[in-house]
């Protein structure tokens, strides 16, 4: 299954002839199996001033399968995923993208994303990263 990141998911609503709009549209249309985490909807909602975009996309978002990120495991090796890239003279600069990752790595999914952090993070670990 393909966790859409919430960089992806901005563009799709925001610029649809990016690149990466275009891909996620196309995933779309094909019925591919893709998912967001709680996470990631909470990142997108809260970017959403009005009340009727915000039912909306909320909606919509919530047509895809939600994986709710774990408890206290996980963020425990979120932790240890920016502790490993700073060790490799790697910095991440948002700890909700090693929460990511780590939940990304923990459900088996491959990573649709447009953040250097998540490579970063994939040069580290066992992070997929969806390459379209």
């Amino acid at each position: 299954m393909i966790l859409v990141d919430t960089s992806v998911w901005i563009d799709f609503f925001d610029h649809p002839d990016s690149v990466y709009a275009k891909e996620l549209k196309g995933l779309i249309e094909k019925d591919e199996e893709i998912c967001l985490l709680d996470l990631n909807l909470t990142e997108i909602l809260q970017g959403i001033r009005d009340e009727e975009p915000f039912k909306q996309v909320k909606e919509y978002l919530t047509q895809f399968p939600i994986i709710r990120t774990a408890g206290l495991e996980t963020h425990i090796h979120a932790a240890n995923i920016y502790r490993l890239c700073r060790k490799r003279g790697k910095t991440i600069t948002k700890t909700i993208d090693a929460i990511i990752a780590a939940s990304a790595i923990e459900n088996n999914l491959v990573l649709f994303h447009r953040d250097k952090d998540f490579d970063l993070i994939a040069s580290c670990t066992e992070l997929k990263i969806f390459s379209g």
